[in-house]
């Protein structure tokens, strides 16, 4: 598993394909994501790095394509796992300066997740 730490300023996109760039997949493997990432860039990007972007259309698209909506559906677990992370309270709160080592704690509480999961 991998991640990237962006501002909170910054829009998830950019920084979705920054993340997207670093993974690619042999096999079709289905990317869940939300309509944050819909955009043509992101989901040309995810095809070409292998993987079967599962997305619903915003509402105003003027060409919507369709997707696999009970397989969206479990995006939920990605959300859940989210919250489980912010129940550490130095990944939630973010008091940490330095981007190393607020890396350091979200790897931390990854690690205590898997154990205790």
């Amino acid at each position: 598993m991998t991640f990237h730490i962006s501002a909170g300023n910054k829009h998830d996109a950019p920084e979705g394909r920054k993340l997207l760039e670093t993974i690619y997949s042999e096999d079709e493997h289905y990317l869940l994501m939300d309509r944050a990432y819909e955009d043509d860039k992101t989901i040309t990007l995810a095809q070409q790095q292998g993987f079967i972007p599962v997305v619903p259309p915003k509402k105003n698209r003027k060409k919507p394509w369709e997707y696999d909506k009970e397989l969206y559906k479990r995006r939920n677990e990605v959300e859940r796992y989210f919250l489980r992370l912010k129940r550490f309270r130095k990944v939630f709160t973010r008091y940490d300066k330095l981007d190393i080592i607020y890396s350091a704690v979200i790897s931390l509480a990854m690690i205590f997740d898997a154990i205790l999961c």
